[in-house]
């Protein structure tokens, strides 16, 4: 198995792929094949307060499944860059919880802390939890055959053991018997060897107890410190479920005066507007009133010459009485120039009339005398 917990030098020293990548190469070489890889931010429970978490990265990082083989283990493993932030051992008694639709936790008793994964969305984060389901059970499945084997181990050491004494009792009597019978022979030899095989098998197989006891308690106090981790994960959960509901009311509360708030915020900009057009108004009736004082002052100044205009329209209406006078005798004079006329153009009439007749007989008179002449212009050539 590759030695996560150590810092390896560089990737560049050792002439390999940087990051994550050089972390998985080395746990292929050392046996340790992914099975399953995704990308996530990490976060550790601090350690101080048990409730608040830490950052283990900056970024998201690659965090996969690795199988072991040799033994016969599962492990999630993460590193960023050349540091590992996690090396958690899968055991069947941890427990992967969502706590929101993108957000699930674990408790690592051996570890002694809790991790924590901040997935892109949701379909990877319950990809997550079905693989470590499926790890958990192949890791459950591992250890009930460990355990089987341990038990008919066991069983076996248990046979040996109780048939040793009595094949050592046997020997001892046989002893005996060849010893009163014949003091030794090829027998007593094989019984030897056979004891001392027995022994050895027996001293085997109490050391194997020891160790199966050994990894036994192991396992205990790991199941008490998963158990006591796992306690602490339902607190904190109990907490943070308390602090979300507290936040939720909270987030309830600001929504309501924010909403209060948008609407004194509508009528104050109502009241504005209202306030804007009333000064508008207001500007509007000022200059009106400044119109109407112009108009007044002007009225005023005009009221001030009003006697002088009496006095210009008396004398005006008298000048009008003295040209109506004047225009009745005008008309008057127009009537006997009328009259005149019509005496004129009759007159005229009668001049023209007369005109015509003294015409006539004057171009009768001259017929007669271009007659005369005519016959004087015969005469004279007739002389």
């Amino acid at each position: 198995m590759c030695e996560v917990g150590t810092r390896p030098p560089p990737a560049a020293e050792r002439g390999e792929p940087p990051g994550g990548a050089a972390a998985a190469e080395r746990c292929r070489d050392m046996g340790e094949q992914p099975i399953f890889t995704t990308r996530a931010h990490v976060f550790q429970i601090d350690p101080s307060t048990k409730k608040n978490w830490v950052p283990a990265s900056k970024q998201a990082v690659t965090v996969s499944y690795f199988y072991d083989s040799t033994r016969n283990s599962y492990r999630i493993i993460s590193v960023d860059g050349a540091k590992v932030i996690i090396n958690s051992t899968i055991t069947p008694n941890m427990t992967f919880t969502k706590t929101s639709q993108k957000f699930g936790q674990w408790a690592d008793s051996r570890a002694n802390t809790v991790f924590g994964l901040g997935f892109p969305s949701e379909q990877q984060l319950t990809k997550f939890a079905e693989k470590f389901q499926e790890v958990k059970e192949a890791a459950k499945l591992a250890r009930d055959r460990s355990q089987e084997k341990i038990e008919t181990s066991s069983n076996h050491s248990q046979e040996s053991g109780r048939e040793t004494p009595s094949s050592t009792r046997a020997s001892s009597v046989n002893g005996t018997d060849d010893e009163k019978a014949s003091h030794g022979g090829p027998a007593e030899a094989h019984l030897k060897s056979e004891n001392d095989k027995l022994k050895i098998a027996l001293a085997q197989s109490s050391t194997n107890v020891k160790k199966w006891e050994t990894e036994l308690q192991t396992l205990r106090e790991s199941n008490a410190r998963l158990s006591t981790a796992l306690q602490e994960s339902a607190a904190s959960i109990e907490h943070w479920k308390k602090q979300f509901s507290s936040c939720k009311e909270e987030n309830d509360q600001l929504r309501g005066k924010i909403e209060e708030l948008e609407e004194q915020c509508n009528e104050i900009n109502k009241e504005k507007e209202r306030n804007a057009q009333l000064s508008r108004r207001l500007q509007e009736l000022e200059t009106e009133l400044q119109d109407k004082e112009l108009e007044l002052e002007e009225l005023r100044k005009q009221g001030e010459i009003v006697p002088q205009l009496v006095s210009e329209c008396e004398s005006v209406s008298q000048q009008l009485q003295a040209a109506e006078k004047k225009n009745k005798d005008l008309e008057e004079k127009v009537r006997t120039l009328r009259t005149e006329v019509e005496e004129s153009k009759h007159r005229q009439t009668n001049l023209k009339t007369e005109l015509k007749n003294f015409l006539d007989v004057l171009d009768g008179k001259i017929d007669e005398l271009q007659d005369f002449r005519q016959g004087l212009s015969k005469l004279g050539v007739d002389n």
